[in-house]
């Protein structure tokens, strides 16, 4: 049962304001990765993290996740053979039914197409926010449309987001750019970035986070190192100026095989918090 948490003495809220019920679903799926499995595992170990005592549950801007109870974990998705791009997107749609947000633990980035997929059939066209080391814009990839190379080809042909914008992105080969100038996608590539950059969205907008965004100095348990990327703080800055209606999220692409130490799981934890955090914001924040 749901109820809404008094985040006071935090700080001051409207008291006409009503928080979003918010839903954690895990999708334990990487038979689409292109390089090693791993991810699968990933949202049992965020979550692990997430309740590990080496941290507690206050998010950065003065949130108690531990006695907030208008969020509640869905718990992970089973697929028991069944078409796994069918299973996600039907199990999205229940939890959009009940006009929760959602934020999804990956799983590698394959499982953003059929969640956009049910997120644009309750809200229209989104505003995505993409942020990876990857653009994930190939029409195929080692002859598979539903890689997780090759999501946001999917949405964008399917015309599910109004807006795309990619940052971070450091990995364009020439088909990306192709597929990029023929969907109108906004990329801003890692070399081009500086910390001066914001995002603001107007109408329903979701951030898609893509762990190997983040340098692996800071986040080595990915299956793509791809030097040069976001430093945590940076990631977290982002996330938290974020300007818009944010209805949904997806964190992806965490490899507990490549994270021995757990330096990987406690920044997902981390990131896990503060997304969960911005979703409890008011369609301005």
């Amino acid at each position: 049962m749901f109820r809404f948490y008094n985040l006071e003495p935090c700080y001051s809220i409207n008291p006409h304001f009503q928080f979003p019920m918010i839903s954690i679903l895990g999708i334990p799926f990487d038979a689409a990765s292109s390089f090693l499995r791993g991810p699968a595992q990933a949202p049992n170990k965020i979550r692990a993290a997430f309740h590990s005592d080496s941290a507690n549950y206050f998010t950065e801007r003065g949130i108690d996740l531990k006695e907030s109870e208008i969020w509640s974990d869905a718990g992970d998705l089973a697929f028991n053979g069944e078409n796994p791009l069918s299973v996600i997107e039907n199990s999205i749609h229940n939890l959009l039914a009940q006009d929760h947000r959602i934020l999804t633990l990956g799983g590698d980035h394959s499982i953003s197409y059929p969640v956009v997929k049910a997120f644009a059939k309750k809200y229209g066209r989104l505003n995505i926010l993409h942020i990876d080391a990857h653009g994930d814009l190939y029409d195929s990839f080692e002859g598979d449309k539903y890689s997780h190379a090759c999501p946001f080809a999917r949405i964008m042909e399917e015309e599910l987001a109004v807006r795309l914008v990619q940052v971070g992105i450091r990995t364009l080969s020439t088909h990306q750019r192709e597929q990029a100038a023929r969907f109108g996608v906004e990329i801003i590539e890692m070399k081009d970035w500086n910390s001066a950059i914001q995002f603001q969205f107007h109408g329903p907008t979701y951030v898609s986070l893509d762990l190997d965004a983040i340098d692996p100095a800071f986040a080595p348990g990915v299956s793509h190192h791809e030097p040069g990327g976001f430093t945590s703080r940076e990631v977290f800055t982002i996330i938290q100026k974020l300007k818009g209606n944010l209805v949904g999220a997806d964190l992806v692409e965490f490899n507990p095989t490549r994270d021995p130490s757990g330096i990987t799981a406690m920044l997902a934890a981390k990131l896990f918090k503060e997304l969960l955090d911005r979703l409890l914001l008011s369609e301005n924040g």
